[in-house]
């Protein structure tokens, strides 16, 4: 895999068309039909990113009944994705050495966090991952993650000739598609490329 230093943008041919999950498994990037949403996340155990991968988890039929599948990519070790991010129902890709992410443009900042605007985030992720540790449901989220805690997340919305329909390049932690954006991308009857 080639290195690459800018941002993909929609209308874009995908750069790779399968990846390895994390138990070693092949993932396709271009569906068959429907479409594949591609999430590159922040680190294993991330409480911003638990919070909103639970949202997607609570709404998985409706996302299927769209055509969506989900593939979501962590800036993790297969080992961290087991510790913290086991019970994801989503193929999920380990890419500790941030290949994937510089193939994809995806970046890092120390606005990650230090943006206002997902300080709510952090406060709710680290309330709800506290709690579920207390109760035994999981661990506690890691106080310093071995690949940084300022990776950035992004969005790709792939269609059947892997082409990028639409993409987001999050600006803080927190800065991701909701379910309902998704949906509404998904089931837009303009095919042609969103930014």
């Amino acid at each position: 895999m080639s290195k690459r230093t800018t941002r993909l943008s929609a209308g874009e041919t995908l750069p790779v068309t399968s990846m390895t999950d994390m138990f070693g498994a092949p993932v396709p990037l271009i569906p068959a039909t429907g479409w594949i949403h591609l999430q590159f996340l922040r680190f294993a155990g991330c409480p911003i990113c638990n919070l909103h991968l639970r949202a997607f988890t609570g709404r998985r039929e409706d996302i299927a009944a769209a055509g969506v599948d989900e593939v979501l990519v962590f800036h993790s070790s297969a080992e961290e994705l087991a510790k913290y991010e086991s019970e994801l129902p989503f193929p999920t890709i380990a890419d500790p050495e941030k290949h994937l992410y510089a193939l994809f443009g995806v970046e890092k900042s120390a606005k990650a966090i230090a943006n206002p605007k997902v300080w709510g985030s952090v406060i709710k992720g680290m309330a709800a991952d506290t709690n579920r540790a207390r109760k035994g449901e999981a661990p506690m989220p890691p106080v310093m993650p071995r690949n940084g805690e300022l990776g950035l997340p992004a969005d790709f919305l792939i269609d059947p000739s892997g082409t990028i329909r639409a993409v987001r390049y999050g600006t803080h932690a927190g800065d991701q598609w909701t379910v309902d954006e998704l949906l509404a991308l998904a089931s837009s009857d303009d095919q042609s490329p969103h930014p």
